[in-house]
């Protein structure tokens, strides 16, 4: 007796939709022949490397807007130095603006904020270490994490050791009568303003940094470690832009 064959539902012939044949299916490509590829699924919407390039879209409008800020802190601090004042006994009006003369310290703070913007950039290039990072994603431990900490780290001293070193220039302006308060000048109250904002942003930063040393035992995923130390690296070389421009304009444009 001749044996019969059933043909199995992956050889039936698919039909027309309509006249009672199922619909074709799309299928996902295996990479052998036609055009497509795995390729066309490694950057699937809400991914890894799309969710970072959107939360960096909104960290750099939000820098603009910030660098935006000190531009008109900037363009204040000359509009007031070439302003003119009343003098109360004569009744003449006079420049007031006397130039300030900066701390030392701040030459030194300059080139620790620059040394710091070194070392978080070593960070965030370790946290990206394509090697490393494959064996995070495979479970193998965590030489990624384990390289950059201690970047973040040193990131970390070098900008406490900035705002010291601010406080300390703040102190020896203060010993030396020039106040925030009614003994201020024109130039020492700028002074005062420009450094003080700038050191309120670099807290931000400095909280930053202790979050990603935390990474690892907040952030269990791989990607949320290399967001959090991009973010901060991004920021603090903002930070460290900006304080050479106030820096320059307090040093040499008075």
């Amino acid at each position: 007796m001749p044996s019969t064959f059933t043909r199995t539902p992956t050889e039936t012939e698919r039909k027309e939709p309509g006249i009672g044949g199922k619909p074709p299916v799309t299928r996902r490509p295996t990479g052998g022949g036609g055009g497509g590829g795995d390729d066309d699924w490694k950057n699937e919407p809400g991914g890894p490397r799309e969710r970072l390039h959107r939360i960096r879209f909104f960290l750099f409008s939000a820098l603009a807007a910030d660098m935006l800020f000190f531009a008109v802190l900037v363009l204040a601090f000359f509009a007031r130095q070439a302003g003119l004042a009343m003098n109360p006994r004569t009744h003449e009006f006079a420049r007031d603006w006397t130039p300030l003369r900066l701390p030392a310290i701040l030459y030194l703070n300059t080139a620790v904020l620059l040394l710091s913007s070194v070392t978080i950039e070593r960070a965030r290039l370790h946290i990206f270490r394509e090697i490393d990072v494959l064996e995070e994603w495979l479970g193998l431990g965590q030489p990624a994490l384990r390289r950059a900490i201690p970047w973040v780290a040193g990131t970390l001293l070098l900008g406490l050791l900035f705002l010291a070193g601010q406080v300390f220039a703040w102190t020896r302006l203060t010993a030396g009568g020039y106040g925030f308060d009614k003994s201020a000048t024109p130039a020492s109250y700028f002074f005062y303003l420009i450094t003080g904002l700038h050191a309120a942003h670099l807290v931000l930063g400095v909280l930053a940094l202790l979050l990603c040393l935390c990474t690892h035992g907040w952030f269990k995923r791989v990607d949320n470690r290399q967001i959090a130390v991009d973010l901060t690296a991004w920021y603090w070389h903002a930070m460290s832009l900006a304080w050479l421009v106030l820096f320059a304009v307090l040093a040499l444009g008075q």
